[in-house]
């Protein structure tokens, strides 16, 4: 591998694939706060200019994290088809790039192409892309994924309706979820971050949200976002959970941290199939965000972004309904403004769907980041352009629970209404019979809580 570049008068080498993957990286606050970071916009050109030179192979035979030390590096690795990566070995990053992005390349010959592609060789194209790159080349994938109801498919938008509460108190989630629905919002999936984690706590809120699910007949899923042995507990004593949840990581070490194997996954896997109230076949739901893998000193000295796209090869081992990155939630130290924060958000929707995973973002900022609601308004329009799957809703924009703030459920009927897009189709016509919508938008009635009364 040639690893220097003459660039502007000047010499610039690089130490390893690990330096220049680093180094070609848009700029990250993470990236800096691990000491990793080109040190200039001209350094982080060189790097930009030599990574588009290297071939597919040769990021591929020289793994940032060996397999025999790794099993998301295994996984990852023996997810490869080694035919159409054969195809495309002896290219080099840049033409893999002009490839994804030309007019004779669409959906299917990309899902097909990302098979032959491990992490590593995703995160690499996507150091050489604009911001408008990821968009254009996002938007070409339609991923399709089915648990009660099947979303994705093009021409919508889901969403996850998120009805936390600071105490767990059942009357203010239905409260909330009411509201959500009552905008259309929640054919993704009802989703709510316990507060207690503890066994009882958990079956509450899934009996609860399951029971209201069934009396007013919505075709959508519901989770509870605790950790993945907790909801095992729970499913085994009887709780109706529709899919597990979990956040992954994309080291083993990192993992770990988070107190979970891909064993772990697996006999999950086992459990909500046999015993979930899913229909499947996908039934887990993924949580992500660049920087975890540093919060939990287990990065190895690689960049997030490309820490962000093992997660995904990690994750579509395990064939997800839905797979969503947390951008701007983690904080400052890794993403520090709106710059990163956008940024972030479209490499990651896109590293998502080159994996051929149901990519959506919580698109969200926390008060002690460089950002406010315009910026993650503009995120979400650009995602949306991008055909993001999904993105997740509080109300009013502000979760009184993670005190952070996303996007609130009129900001979700906003998005749907400017692009013309619709809820999943079967959740559409649900929201037709109850009123909600009316001639494929928002009715008078939205937002209206007698809506579920008897």
């Amino acid at each position: 591998m040639k690893l220097s570049v003459i660039f502007g008068g000047e010499k610039y080498n690089f130490n390893s694939l690990k330096d220049v993957m680093a180094k070609a990286n848009e700029e990250k606050s993470g990236d800096q706060l691990a000491g990793i970071a080109a040190e200039s916009v001209q350094q982080r050109i060189a790097a930009k200019a030599v990574l588009s030179e290297l071939l597919v192979k040769d990021i591929r035979e020289n793994p940032l994290v060996p397999q025999e030390n790794d099993e998301v590096s295994r996984i990852i690795e023996g997810d490869i088809n080694e035919q159409i990566y054969g195809e495309i070995k002896n290219w080099s990053i840049e033409q893999l790039r002009e490839y994804i992005l030309s007019n004779e390349t669409g959906d299917r010959e990309l899902k097909r192409l990302s098979k032959g592609m491990n992490s590593e060789i995703i995160a690499a194209v996507t150091k050489l892309m604009s911001n408008l790159d990821l968009v254009h080349a996002a938007n070409k994938v339609e991923i399709l994924s089915t648990c009660n109801i099947t979303i994705g498919q093009k021409g919508t938008l889901s969403s996850r309706l998120q009805p936390n509460h600071p105490t767990d108190n059942i009357d203010g989630i239905i409260a909330s979820l009411k509201e959500g629905l009552s905008y259309g919002i929640g054919d993704a999936v009802i989703g709510i971050n316990p507060v207690d984690d503890s066994v009882e706590s958990v079956k509450k809120v899934l009996h609860a949200t399951k029971e209201f699910i069934n009396d007013w007949s919505i075709p959508t899923q519901n989770c509870v976002l605790a950790h993945i042995t907790t909801q095992m507990k729970a499913i085994k004593q009887g709780a109706p959970a529709d899919m597990i949840f979990q956040s992954i990581a994309g080291t083993e070490i990192a993992n770990r941290s988070f107190g979970i194997s891909a064993d772990l996954i697996r006999e999950a896997e086992e459990l909500v199939k046999k015993h979930g109230t899913g229909t499947g076949p996908n039934l887990f739901y993924f949580e992500t965000g660049q920087g975890s893998e540093l919060s939990a000193e287990a990065h190895m000295g690689i960049d997030q972004v490309t820490l962000e796209s093992r997660n995904y090869g990690f994750a579509r081992h395990f064939n997800p309904y839905i797979v969503n990155t947390v951008v701007g939630f983690i904080g400052p130290e890794y993403l520090y403004n709106n710059k990163q924060v956008i940024r972030a958000g479209l490499e990651d929707h896109f590293m998502g769907k080159m994996h051929g995973l149901p990519m959506g973002v919580d698109i969200c900022y926390t008060n002690h980041i460089k950002a406010d609601q315009n910026d993650i308004e503009d995120l979400s329009v650009l995602l949306t352009a991008a055909g993001v799957n999904f993105i997740i809703a509080a109300a009013m924009g502000d979760d009184i629970m993670l005190n952070y703030q996303s996007m609130s459920f009129h900001d979700v009927a906003t998005l749907l209404q400017t692009f013309g897009k619709k809820p999943a189709p079967e959740y559409l016509v649900w929201l037709e019979k109850m009123g909600i919508y009316e001639n494929g938008r928002l009715s008078a009635r939205a937002g209206d809580l007698s809506i579920f009364e008897r």
